[in-house]
């Protein structure tokens, strides 16, 4: 038996300096308890809920051939296990209502299962809508009634479906990449009155579509980031409302985006290509019956329009008075603009989305407006975060107003904007006159928190300038608070920090000229990032891209998609960025239970161990090769506080360690067995070496580092004898830095959970609640709103760090965040039984907080744990959701002085085990709300 304390695994073993290394580990490896037969409540109503097709609800044009079909149940009473189900999938909600012409009845299923159901009908038909509702049976025999009717619309399945060519604005004769936005038209007749009308399209570069002048839907920055060499994602609309009988019109204004703009390093333009190009398919079906179709093709007519120049990094120029009033509209006169080229189709797969696009998803008026020294009249939006300013303006045709972004003010009060390198991050907007005009960028953003206006022909005020913050549009789950403020602070950074760098992908920062998927970034916070919002299909789509550009022998680029191309340093596979590719799959299981998305990462996952297995060589030692180690561990010239570094090798060859472990759990997972059994030997045979290499007989890990111990013990790679004192080692390496860290982003989000798996809980506390620099508090006490990229961004004497590299938004060391759920809050999942499907609730208070509360919305429903202490009285709630149970530990205690309800837990309803594990309680639950109170042991 192994110590295990993978990140995405359950649960944190606080308890190992009391019950020992293997014992305290059990439940880990063996999962949830056997339950006693469990006490059924009285009947208590069903009800149905929450219907998701895939990662989806009520989705729009998915690709899935065989959506799987998941819901939640919800009951009054305990216990409540879902023992059957009949799902019905119909062409319309009349014949699902009336239970008749029925595409597929699953019949009553005596199953338990109610996440990832697959649809088990007849083939999908392209571009159409399927209505399907759930009822389900409890293990009392109780019927549900029929839920609520959903649907899923299927999208373009076949390339057959696509009839579309791809068209572009001609080539240009000198062969450049014009910065302009091109506009496109066409104009049609719709001939009757339409039933239903759907829009598909897509583009190289990004897009917004326009049918009769009103824009189409409201996503942004489509049609995404994917590794566009190899896919390219195409959205559905529903236009149904957009279209009239008689003339109509179809529009479209493309920018670079990604695809076209700079992105990367070395100041690159056009990674993926030169030419911006459009793909549209609108689909017509009238009263009558039969159908028509508008498409992207030698027909439609172009010309320049008034965003002269818009790139992600360097911001947008706008000239209003080059507007084209009417342009995407009917009738139109279009006689002077130009024939649009046909273009050769990308060899990119096209697919439909299977995550929430980017949306704005939130409005910051001005705190503060004042006069800075520059001159320039700065606007504090009192949040750092990722997005655009909309512009309030009146003014004569031809002003131009300028709009420059920072994060922090420099010394002087002035925007401070070196770190932003050679990004210019400028907005630039040039009045057309006439009356109130407002304006918002197309296809830039930018990080930042204050607003440099100039330009501005009257005073502003607080109308001026607003901040519009956007981010993938992903759903809210989890939630965590305290007694203590600065702590509360912390998480409101985590979750600012998660929004403004969950743009379409996990990307690092959202302010400089970088901006990229970085994967040891991705794989550092994933747990955390999964506690805070629903990520199942965020991720999906971004692991499909690291697979696609995963090198032929298994090498993982740095970052997804991949821009740095072949760079030596970075193609060659990284350790702790490039093991996203097992850890990152590995996490999203655990959260959720998908074990598709393990089954189609499982290859890849594979040729990334076997890579590090060639890269280590025959000692299984990894040496050679770039590393960036613990990325921005703590340096100082400070004699006082020099810092750590821990070793490049004995980091590389842990995670090679680490990704093995995972392997064997993944490949057990999916069925593999002997592929289990090989990667499980593998683990202990790189587990091996590394004692050998870097655990010296007196228990002295590597170079001492607080990272060294907590990634031997957070990866499971010592001798079970060595555990204790490795703790104690690494206890006292925060001591001797006056209870300070000094890890960087591969060490910090193991450091307290090794220090708390091995008795000192009192310390991971006192570095989580520590203010002085450097710290997770430092930060907010200097007034920050988000995660910083380094400890030092800003130190104590107001200096700031190499500007080359200090990113104000960063969201790595926000990782500790699962700790504060796991620990503080006392929920996390078992990778026994994914996905929450069995929870384990063990807050484990300290640190001089009074109280603390947290929820995770679960596949399955809400989880929750909240706690407070009153003297020597501990009392715990817990909401488990219907259809799941959880074991509850609480700490210190005795079976006889716990009460449930005010009740001894012989008899409770809903209880289904109790025993003591030496001086802890362990107390097992099915679904319900309880409230458990005790008194510590004396």
């Amino acid at each position: 038996m192994r110590l295990s304390l993978h990140r995405g695994l359950a649960p944190r073993l606080h308890g190992l300096a009391r019950y020992g290394a293997r014992a305290a580990v059990l439940c880990v490896l063996l999962g949830p308890v056997a339950a006693a037969p469990a006490q059924v409540s009285a009947p208590a109503s069903l009800a149905v809920t929450a219907l998701r097709v895939e990662h989806l609800t009520d989705p729009l044009g998915i690709g899935a051939v065989h959506p799987r079909l998941s819901w939640r149940i919800t009951a009054a009473g305990r216990n409540s296990m879902q023992a059957a189900y009949r799902v019905q999938v119909a062409a319309t909600a009349a014949d699902l209502a009336g239970g008749r012409n029925l595409v597929w009845d699953s019949h009553r299923v005596a199953s338990g299962t109610s996440v990832f159901v697959p649809y088990g009908g007849p083939g999908l038909r392209s571009h159409t809508r399927y209505f399907w509702r759930v009822r389900v049976w409890d293990t009392s025999g109780q019927a549900s009634a029929w839920s609520a009717v959903a649907f899923w619309e299927t999208g373009l399945l076949q390339p057959a479906d696509w009839t579309a060519r791809w068209i572009g604005p001609p080539p240009d004769p000198a062969d450049t990449m014009p910065t302009a936005s091109p506009l496109l038209r066409r104009a049609f007749r719709v001939s009757g009155r339409v039933r239903q009308a759907r829009v598909y399209v897509t583009s190289l570069g990004l897009y917004e579509l326009y049918l009769d002048g009103t824009r189409v839907g409201d996503a942004r920055f489509t049609p995404g980031w994917t590794s566009y060499h190899h896919r390219l994602q195409y959205q559905t609309y529903d236009v149904t409302s957009l279209l009239k009988q008689g003339d109509n019109a179809v529009g479209a204004m493309l920018g670079d985006g990604w695809y076209r703009g700079y992105i990367g390093f070395s100041d690159q333009r056009g990674v993926y290509g030169k030419r911006l190009g459009l793909l549209v398919q609108l689909e017509i079906r009238y009263a009558d019956g039969h159908t028509e179709r508008i498409v992207s093709d030698g027909s439609w007519r172009t010309a320049p329009g008034p965003v002269r120049m818009s790139d992600i990094y360097m911001g947008e120029t706008y000239d209003a008075r080059r507007e084209r009033p009417g342009w995407s509209s009917a009738p139109y006169d279009d006689h002077d603009w130009t024939a649009v080229s046909v273009l050769d189709p990308p060899a990119a797969e096209l697919v439909a989305p299977v995550s929430p696009p980017v949306r704005p998803v939130a409005e910051l008026k001005p705190v503060a407006i004042f006069r800075a020294p520059s001159g320039e009249t700065v606007f504090d939006l009192g949040q750092n975060f990722a997005g655009w300013a909309r512009l309030r303006v009146r003014g004569p045709a031809g002003t131009t107003v300028t709009m420059r972004f920072a994060e922090v003010l420099d010394p002087q009060g002035n925007l401070y904007t070196a770190n932003l390198r050679g990004a210019k991050a400028t907005d630039r907007y040039t009045l057309k006159g006439g009356g109130e005009e407002v304006y918002e960028p197309h296809f830039t953003f930018h990080g930042f928190r204050y607003v440099g206006v100039s330009g501005l022909p009257t005073p502003p005020d607080t109308s001026t300038i607003t901040g519009i913050a956007v981010s993938s549009d992903l759903e809210r789950t989890g939630a965590f608070e305290t007694s203590d403020s600065l702590l509360n602070q912390l998480q409101h950074n985590i979750v600012w920090g998660q929004r403004s760098n969950f743009l379409d992908i996990p990307t690092d920062c959202p302010q400089r000229d970088e901006r990229l998927g970085w994967t040891g970034d991705a794989q550092v916070f994933a747990p955390t990032a999964a506690f805070n919002m629903g990520v199942d299909g965020f991720f999906s789509k971004w692991l499909a891209d690291l697979a696609l550009d995963q090198h032929a022998g298994g090498s993982v680029p740095v970052v997804v998609p991949n821009v740095l191309g072949g760079d030596s340093l970075r193609a060659a596979g990284t350790a702790g960025w490039s093991d996203a590719a097992v850890v990152v799959p590995w996490t999203m299981y655990v959260a959720y239970g998908d074990r598709a998305l393990l089954e189609r990462q499982y290859p890849s996952m594979r040729a990334w161990v076997e890579f590090e297995r060639r890269r280590a060589g025959p000692d299984l030692v990894w040496r050679p090769g770039w590393q960036y180690g613990d990325w921005l561990a703590y340096h100082s010239t400070d004699a006082a506080y020099p810092g750590a570094t821990t070793g490049t090798d004995l980091i590389a060859t842990a995670y090679f360690a680490h990704s093995a472990d995972l392997l064997a759990r993944a490949a057990e997972a999916v069925g593999d067995t002997a592929a289990a059994r090989a990667s499980g030997s593998l683990f202990h045979a790189v587990r091996t070496a590394f004692d050998h290499e870097f655990v010296t007989p007196a228990g002295r890990v590597g170079e001492n580092t607080q990272t060294a111990y907590a990634i031997a013990l957070a990866f499971d790679l010592l001798p079970d004898s060595f555990v204790a004192q490795a703790g104690k080692r690494l206890a006292g390496a925060v001591h001797a830095h006056g209870g300070h860290l000094t890890t960087g982003f591969l060490g910090t989000p193991i450091l307290l959970p090794a220090l708390s798996a091995t008795g000192h809980l009192d310390v991971a506390y006192a570095l989580l609640l520590q203010r002085s620099y450097p710290s997770w508090l430092y930060p907010i006490t200097r007034g920050a709103t988000t995660m910083w990229e380094r400890w030092d961004g800003i130190r104590p004497d107001g200096t700031f760090e190499d500007p080359s590299m200090n990113s104000f938004n960063h969201y790595a060391f926000g990782a500790v965040g699962d700790w504060m759920y796991t620990t503080i809050g006392g929920i996390a999942p078992d990778p026994a039984s994914p996905g929450y499907r069995h929870a384990r609730i063990a807050p484990h208070p300290g640190g001089g907080l009074s109280s603390a509360k947290v929820s995770l919305e679960t596949p399955y429903g809400l989880l929750a744990s909240a706690w407070h202490v009153d003297g020597g009285r501990f009392t715990l709630d817990v909401t488990v959701p219907a259809n799941t149970s959880a074991e509850v530990t609480l700490w210190n205690t005795t079976v006889d002085a716990v009460r449930e309800g005010g009740r001894s837990l012989d008899g409770d309803a809903g209880v289904r085990s109790v025993r003591a594990r030496g001086d802890d309680v362990i107390v097992e639950v099915g679904s319900g709300r309880y409230r458990f109170t005790t008194r510590a042991r004396r």
